[in-house]
């Protein structure tokens, strides 16, 4: 993408009287990240969640938006574009000065509504159970566990059977090495979109011809 943007880091945010604070570390970015909106921290999780995203930024700049400045809320980059993500109620921000301008006309913007969350609140939740896993075993699973793993799932297995496979290494290990799987996009699973993760959620290896990978 010839004409992307980069941004080094996001615009920082006072938190606002009265506003939660969720921190979150992000496999993607390996770092840390503070959201003062729900709304903000579920996109997160959509955007960690979804391997099509190679990168993103929280809160890259500001952007002159049907005659509003606002704040976005995130930066994402795909392998052939880029997209602005403005949240409900964004912040609008006439006055501040520190910041990245951003230009709606050079990227293209998308309003994400309460409903979008609303109907991913399963796949939301599930991930907010793998994601610690992820980030707690960070350098600790091998890569030829990866490639075992993903060998086994060729057919769908449940995750008690592949911890059942692989019952004589560190358990912890094995279940982090799945979930990386699916956060790299090398397996899905499917079931995760409307059922709760449990013993009996299928996983499979994600075939090499498919083209735009959904986790």
């Amino acid at each position: 993408m010839e004409d992307s943007l980069h941004i080094a880091e996001p615009v920082a945010l006072v938190r606002p009287r009265g506003a939660h604070r969720f921190e979150a570390f992000s496999p993607k970015l390996k770092r840390r990240l503070t959201f003062y909106r729900r709304c903000a921290f579920d996109q997160w999780v959509l955007i960690e969640s979804d391997p099509a995203i190679g990168h993103f930024c929280e809160r890259p700049g500001f952007i002159q938006f049907r005659e509003r400045r606002h704040l976005a809320d995130f930066l994402v980059s795909y392998s052939d574009r880029q997209e602005l993500i403005l949240l409900p109620d964004p912040v609008i921000d006439e006055e501040a000065k520190e910041g990245l301008e951003l230009n709606a006309d050079a990227v293209n913007v998308r309003l994400v509504d309460a409903a979008e969350h609303a109907a991913s609140r399963v796949w939301i939740e599930n991930w907010l159970r793998m994601l610690p896993s992820i980030v707690a075993t960070q350098g600790l699973v091998s890569v030829s566990l990866l490639d075992a793993v993903e060998r086994f799932v060729a057919s769908p297995k449940p995750l008690s059977a592949i911890e059942r496979e692989f019952s004589k290494g560190d358990p912890v290990l094995v279940r982090a090495a799945i979930f990386n799987l699916l956060h790299t996009g090398r397996v899905h699973a499917e079931e995760l979109r409307t059922d709760a993760l449990s013993w009996m959620t299928k996983f499979a290896v994600r075939e090499s011809d498919d083209a735009s990978p959904k986790a």
